[in-house]
């Protein structure tokens, strides 16, 4: 069974149109997804990152929300909202970054 130094879940839950609390979907969450899956492969990171597409994390007002899971090093359960893809940019470059820490065995403690 594979296993990642990182795991991203983003909310691609749909709520129908006439729902108060609207939903990630609605909100583009598919795209982002793509543009992190895309952004994770393009840096070399398919087998150091899972990015998956999840059902309601029960944030769905504050927009697309994920959480990030580090197997190694935190963040451990950090959650985010990602209102674009300049926001999935930014939290893939700390993956990046914390892949490159783990690679070369630092520690921030």
């Amino acid at each position: 069974m594979p296993t990642y130094d990182h795991h991203l879940f983003l909310c691609i839950n749909e709520r129908g149109v006439d729902d108060a609390k609207s939903s990630c979907a609605r909100k583009g969450s598919l795209a982002l997804l793509d543009h992190a899956r895309q952004r994770c492969f393009a840096a070399g990171l398919k087998e150091r990152v899972r990015v998956n597409g999840t059902g309601c994390l029960k944030a769905c007002a504050l927009g697309p929300s994920a959480v990030v899971y580090g197997a190694h090093n935190p963040p451990q359960g950090v959650w985010h909202t990602l209102a674009d893809t300049a926001a999935v940019d930014a939290l893939i470059d700390a993956l990046i970054d914390a892949v490159i820490d783990e690679r070369s065995g630092g520690d921030d403690a």
